[in-house]
């Protein structure tokens, strides 16, 4: 069985990347990217997120996909396309980057471990190490990136003072949260309710800093009842058939060591 991409089947990076919790941690990762009023002022001037809300989720999904499962020259071709597009637009500073890639890292981690997936802080530790290729891909400095969950929990309060919620993040929540779906999805499939309930629960997952900065209140007792609605998510989610959880990267991906 041959593996020809940048992160091993057995690893954390796959581990993480193919669980049901990413479901959650992808759309947590969106709105957490959001609050850094830099990076999000960029999103909104440049991209069409407001008349295309499902088509970036979609395209945000695909590269998560493709750098993790995809074959070295799949993932280096769509970096390469994704930093001509960044540097065309002026969005190519890497401190900005940098915000973007912490903020996924942070949502993709927490949410799994809150969702009930065992990791140890070796597992933790080992994921942010290998995450640094994630931001190397995309232009970010190796030097500049946290390799381990203490030199993370710096990094944010580090940038903290630069957070706040922006206009334009307070829209671009919305837009998650009730994208502008195509007629067949949402006339034709329960995916509207669906959606709507997945968004809550990012949203809720947030961590307690983001949700002030958001505005949304935290009740006692908010935090326990999150992390038992999200291994609830995780475990419902785990029962879909593969053929509908699994990203086509994950199902090329295994096709290929099959064929190998």
């Amino acid at each position: 069985m041959i593996h020809d991409g940048y992160f091993v089947p057995d690893g954390i990076v796959w581990k993480i990347h193919s669980d049901p919790s990413m479901v959650v941690g992808g759309i947590r990762a969106l709105l957490e990217q959001a609050l850094h009023p830099e990076a999000m002022a960029g999103v909104a001037a440049h991209s069409n997120f407001r008349e295309d809300a499902w088509g970036r989720l979609q395209r945000t999904g695909d590269y998560v996909g493709t750098l993790t499962f995809g074959t070295r020259e799949e993932a280096d071709q769509l970096s390469r396309r994704v930093r001509m597009i960044h540097e065309k637009l002026k969005l190519d500073d890497p401190k900005l980057l940098l915000w973007v890639h912490m903020a996924m890292v942070d949502a993709f981690l927490d949410t799994a471990m809150r969702s009930g997936m065992n990791l140890t802080l070796e597992n933790q530790n080992e994921y942010v190490a290998e995450m640094v290729k994630f931001a190397s891909l995309v232009g970010i400095p190796d030097s500049m990136t946290p390799r381990d969950v203490d030199s993370t929990k710096r990094y944010f309060d580090d940038i903290f003072p630069e957070l706040s919620a922006s206009d334009d993040a307070k829209r671009a929540a919305l837009f998650i949260a009730l994208p502008p779906l195509p007629p067949l999805l949402r006339f034709g499939t329960p995916i509207a309710p669906i959606w709507g309930g997945l968004t809550s629960l990012a949203a809720a997952s947030l961590p307690r800093w983001a949700r002030r900065l958001y505005g949304w209140p935290t009740l006692p007792g908010d935090e326990i009842a999150t992390d038992l609605a999200l291994k609830t998510a995780r475990l419902t989610l785990g029962t879909l058939p593969k053929s509908f959880r699994e990203s086509p990267q994950l199902k090329a991906a295994r096709a290929r060591m099959k064929a190998s």
